[in-house]
């Protein structure tokens, strides 16, 4: 008799990671396979997803490492068809590539708010788009019941939230937001497709405000659990979506944020005009 912790296991299953040379997308990578997948990694350093492949096939499970400039969403849309040569099918995609800096608003050109739009959003429909055909591969009349295939971006609070500097991330990230719900409607009931609204993670974007006593302490103190999070606090979480943990969960972003409500770091953008 199976216990609920086997509802957690994605024992033989494939999945693709993207942005998964560090952070949020190594951390993910590896939770899966030691949940039992194996797993196509992508990345524009080889040398980090190197490092991360080792990390993986410690688990005892198999790897494929494809470096690749994921703004370019030919070589995006490529990954799908990549995992499946390689491993004769794929069940899960893990939109995790993503991310653009703050800028003042009328430093935010046409071109930069296109170009996050395009890296946050239309990168992860190119990945899926490609993938949905091929994961459906090999399904029955009555696979859909177990909603074992599974599509997962990675949002963010600040596309739930608002706050100076981040017109162009926030509003992507709102849009992938989005994109997941829609997307969830569209997929049913065949394949699930979640999200995650991240909060603030110690992974290098958040480096320089390591090094800084001031902001860390600004950090932790408006998250009311006190603290930080974990590349694995956000990994947990995929995994919950892509397993059949969660397969009565479609059209939904877990808000994986240490309970926050508002921003919670002053970047110090001025006022307009002032």
């Amino acid at each position: 008799m199976s216990g609920i912790l086997d509802r957690f296991a994605v024992t033989d299953q494939v999945a693709i990671v993207t942005g998964a040379g560090r952070g949020l997308g190594a951390a993910t990578a590896v939770a899966l396979a030691q949940a039992g997948a194996d797993v196509l990694i992508s990345a524009r350093t080889e040398r980090q997803l190197d490092r991360v492949a080792e990390r993986v096939r410690e688990t005892g499970r198999r790897c494929l490492v494809v470096p690749a400039d994921l703004s370019d969403l030919d070589a995006v849309a490529g990954l799908a068809q990549a995992a499946y040569d390689e491993f004769g099918r794929l069940d899960t995609v893990v939109n995790n590539v993503g991310g653009t800096f703050p800028t003042e608003f009328l430093k935010t050109s046409n071109e930069f708010l296109n170009e996050a739009f395009s890296f946050n959003v239309t990168t992860a429909h190119a990945l899926s788009v490609a993938a949905v055909p091929l994961m459906l591969k090999g399904l029955d009349e009555d696979d859909h019941r177990q909603s074992q295939k599974s599509i997962v971006t990675i949002s963010s609070m600040m596309g739930r939230t608002a706050d100076r500097g981040f017109v162009a991330y926030g509003t992507a990230k709102a849009a992938l937001a989005h994109w997941t719900k829609m997307a969830a409607q569209d997929l049913a009931p065949r394949i699930r497709v979640n999200g995650i609204y991240v909060g603030s993670i110690l992974t290098s974007a958040l480096e320089y405000v390591a090094g800084q006593p001031e902001l860390m302490s600004q950090l932790e103190t408006k998250t009311p659990l006190g603290r930080v999070g974990e590349p694995e606090d956000i990994a947990a979480g995929v995994l919950y979506l892509a397993s059949r943990a969660g397969q009565y969960v479609t059209g939904k972003l877990l808000e994986i944020d240490g309970g926050i409500q508002q921003p919670t770091l002053d970047l110090g953008f001025p006022d307009v005009g002032a």
